[in-house]
């Protein structure tokens, strides 16, 4: 009987092992940004590392911002490359605030983070090149400290 219980603790343990662990194509990175602001030229690259030659899944940005920021919003042109190939292009505009001025974001503190789906499913190549820039109406954007790309695979392992 114990022998038993023991193989049935064994199996169960390996399968919650099996559970937690990260699926090798999802990828995240964030880029930290100049504290002086994050300049109209200056374009954030991305090169994706998954596992497999191509993956399946959920696209989305995310912006990490302080309380200083001054807009109630972030266009962003976000552009996937495969090779010389330019396979997308997307504008976005992220809403940071609400009309009264309350952050969306999360946080601790006087920094809050913001993620939004840049579009449904989207296959993704390994080394595919990911640009991000913001196309504000100005030359520098103050209080904007890191933004990154994450991409969650909907295939399991």
């Amino acid at each position: 009987m114990n022998k038993l219980l023991g193989v049935y603790m064994t199996v169960l343990f390996s399968i919650g092992l099996g559970a937690c662990s990260s699926r090798q194509n999802d990828y995240s990175e964030f880029r930290n940004l100049s504290p002086s602001g994050w300049i109209y030229d200056d374009t954030l690259s991305f090169i994706t590392d998954i596992a497999d030659s191509v993956a399946t899944g959920t696209l989305t940005v995310a912006v990490r911002h302080n309380n200083n920021y001054p807009y109630s919003n972030l266009w962003l042109e976000l552009t996937r490359r495969s090779g010389v190939q330019t396979t997308s292009r997307d504008t976005l505009n992220l809403r940071l605030a609400d009309i009264y001025g309350r952050w969306y974001g999360n946080g601790f503190g006087a920094t809050y983070q913001y993620s939004d789906t840049v579009h449904g499913i989207t296959r993704l190549s390994r080394g595919d090149t990911i640009t991000v820039r913001h196309i504000m109406r100005l030359d520098t954007l103050p209080d904007v400290e890191q933004l990154g790309i994450t991409f969650v695979s909907t295939e399991s392992n």
